[in-house]
Order: C-alpha cells, then structure tokens, then sequence
C-alpha cells in the first residue's frame, strides 16, 4: 500500500517542513488540505496555480527529490450546509480542489456528503439519527432530494476532469454508513463518487471497517489511518451519541468552521476518543484493514489523521506510522 499523511496536523510549520517530517517518519506521500472546515495552509496560492504553468511547476518542485509525493487532495466540510456563507463557500471548495487535482497530476479529491436542514427554509443543520417517526422520514426525503441534485452535478463535473471524490463516513453527515453510500450512488448514477475509508468513525458506530471495505468494494477509492478508543466506564451510562460538548467563547482558541460556526471542546468523560494507531486496535487488526484494502487496490493511498489529544504533533505520528509500517510489512510477509 501507499502510505502518508493527512497534513491538518502539521499545518503549525511550513509545507518543505511538513514534507521533512514525513519522509523522517518512512512514509512517501502528503494529503493537502485545500479548504473546507480548515485553510488551504500548504497551498494558499489555489487560485494562481489554477490560473499558471509557473505556479503549478513552482509549487510541485517543493517535492522533487523529497521521496514524498501528493496523496491526493482534502476539502472536508458541508457543501450542503443551509446557510450560504458555509454551504456555497464549501461547495466551491469541492469544485475548485477538484479542478486543482487536475492540474496537480492527482485523481482523488476527499471531502464529506454533507447535511442540509431539515426543510427549505432551515438556516440550520438536522441530523436524523434514528427515523421512528414518519416526520423524520420526511425530513430524510427533502435532505436526499438536496444530495442527490447536488452529487449528481458534482459527480458530472469531476468525471469531466478525471477525478474521484471519496467521501467520509462522518456522523452529521447525511452519508455516513454502507447503506447510505448505495442509496447516494442509486439516486445519482454517479461513476466518480466513492468513499474515502476512514476506520476510526466506523468503531464508534460499532461497525467493522474491514468488513465495510469487503462489502463495498471498488466504492472504497482512498483511506485514513485514525484508531478509536472506546471508554467502557463511559459508554456504558451515556452511550457513544452523548452530547457532553462544551461551547467555547471568543476569548478561548477555537476553530472555525465556516460562517458563524465553531468546533466545541471534547466531552470531558468522553464515551469514546481519537487514539493514534495501535492505542485502540493492535497492529495485527491494522493489518487485516490494510489486507482488506489491498483486495481493492494495492495502489491506494492510506493516510495518517493525527487527533490523538494525549500524543504530541510529532509523537503521534511516530506512534501511529510506526504501526502502519508494521501493519504494512506483516501485509507483504
């Protein structure tokens, strides 16, 4: 397998910087954020390499002679999102990071399905958990009528420019399982939307990644190496769905996330929690998921998310590519 990563984590320092530390930790290959949730901190000159032979040739010199090559491109964020400022600003993020894949010489876009409101004159997002009552349904049928028009065209539009868009699987989205992924693909025909595997959300739904790999197949296009662990103590008496979330005011750091939206702090007794690799599932169930996507596509990039709290920005990636590369050699024995 292709193994890299996902550089949200090391946006604190500059891209050759960025690069060093992947290549010191035996990986070959960097995800670059281009928009979305975060800022495209490590190309920042989008709009000038779309736009210029130069740029583009000045930008992709940073990695000659490196051993680190571009692993594909991530705009992670609501392209559905009711209000404009979110919604439409992340929709274009999708378009224009598709477009900068092409002129990048990458083929794999990675973003989110989004989540509209609930109805058409929402101003805000409606996640339907569990749809018991028929009210909810209707929410779910006005939500997928906004998809559907949405991936149809996104779909078209990076088939035009010979690019797949893999999707997360992440909660508050309206695709966020197996059965979602088939419905999107049913109500759209699209040929160039796929699933940007990352296991770590699956473990707390109690799904099985592995299994979710082999069940969709060829739909899975790129990975992300994340763990999870789950907090018995925890999520026992709240469940892995608590909302013990903590707002945090203008005067704390925060992150924003479009418009007028912040992320929230950590549940303090979290139910679950973002680990680096091998602090919730051992390098063998490592190797059976790199096993699984290899089934698939043994050319497919998988990707380091370091959000491991408790782990430094370097000490996490030791940890989590130490094992990856473990995982991966035991693959190959």
């Amino acid at each position: 397998m292709k193994l890299g990563v996902y550089n949200a984590i090391l946006h604190d320092r500059s891209l050759p910087e960025a690069i060093r530390v992947v290549r010191e930790l035996g990986l070959t290959g960097i995800e670059l954020n281009t928009g979305g949730f975060l800022p495209p901190t490590h190309i920042p000159n989008r709009e000038q390499i779309l736009e210029s032979d130069a740029a583009r040739d000045e930008f992709l010199g940073l990695f000659e002679g490196t051993g680190v090559r571009i692993a594909g491109l991530n705009c992670n964020g609501n392209p559905l999102h009711p209000k404009p400022a979110i919604g439409e600003a992340h929709a274009e993020d999708v378009r224009r990071s598709i477009r900068l894949a092409e002129r990048l010489g990458q083929d794999r876009v990675v973003t989110m399905s989004g989540l509209p409101g609930g109805e058409p004159a929402a101003t805000v997002t409606n996640w339907v958990v569990n749809a018991w009552n028929s009210a909810a349904l209707d929410v779910l049928d006005y939500q997928w009528d906004v998809a559907a028009k949405f991936w149809r065209e996104t779909d078209r539009f990076a088939a035009e420019h010979g690019v797949k868009v893999a999707l997360e699987l992440h909660p508050q989205n309206l695709v966020f399982n197996s059965a979602d992924v088939h419905k999107l693909i049913e109500l759209t025909g699209a040929t160039h939307v796929g699933v940007e595997l990352d296991a770590s959300h699956l473990f707390w739904q109690q799904m099985d990644p592995v299994a979710v790999v082999r069940h969709l197949g060829e739909l899975v296009v790129h990975a992300a190496a994340k763990d999870v662990r789950v907090n018995p103590e925890w999520a026992r008496l709240n469940g892995v769905l608590d909302n013990s979330f903590r707002r945090l005011s203008p005067e704390e750091p925060r992150t924003n996330l479009g418009g007028d939206e912040w992320a929230n702090e950590w549940p303090q007794h979290s139910a679950w929690d973002f680990v680096a690799l091998g602090r919730g599932h051992d390098t063998a169930y490592w190797t059976e998921f790199l096993r699984a996507l290899h089934e698939v596509d043994p050319e497919m990039w998988v990707n380091i998310e370091h959000e491991d709290v408790s782990l430094g920005r370097i000490e996490g990636l030791e940890v989590a590519s130490r094992v990856l590369r473990d995982a991966d050699a035991a693959l190959g024995a």
